[in-house]
């Protein structure tokens, strides 16, 4: 049975991390997807992108060294973008989290309020 929420991490970014930290917080125990080490597919980004609502563009850290040095623009075409993102997953904007057919890039990390709303939990 798939996990009630999925988390694309990154334990070396903050954000990654302080979006774990709110999760647990709500006491929701996120599947972890430690994408820089299991590159995400272009099929598995196809299916994120329609979750989210939006263009390739969207998930991509255009500040990125890597995004720079292979000259991607807003201008590259969509599946050239999702193929750099599978093959360069650091370009990948993050923290991501899905839940309940439903996904957002948590940035800021607060934003996972919009997936799970604090409760009366102490959360």
């Amino acid at each position: 049975m798939p996990a009630d929420c999925v988390l694309w991490f990154d334990p070396r970014c903050s954000a990654s991390r302080r979006v774990l930290e709110l999760l647990r917080a709500r006491g929701v125990e996120p599947e972890l997807r430690r994408f820089l080490e299991e590159p995400p597919t272009v099929a598995e980004l196809g299916a994120l992108l329609a979750l989210l609502g939006a263009p390739p563009h969207a998930l991509a850290r255009a500040d990125a060294d890597e995004y720079q040095a292979l000259r991607l623009s807003e201008r590259t075409p969509a599946e050239e973008l999702l193929r750099a993102l599978s093959q360069h997953p650091r370009i990948l904007d993050r923290p991501i989290v899905i839940s309940g057919g439903r996904a957002l890039v948590a940035r800021p990390p607060e934003r996972i309020g919009e997936l799970f709303p604090p409760d009366s939990r102490g959360g």
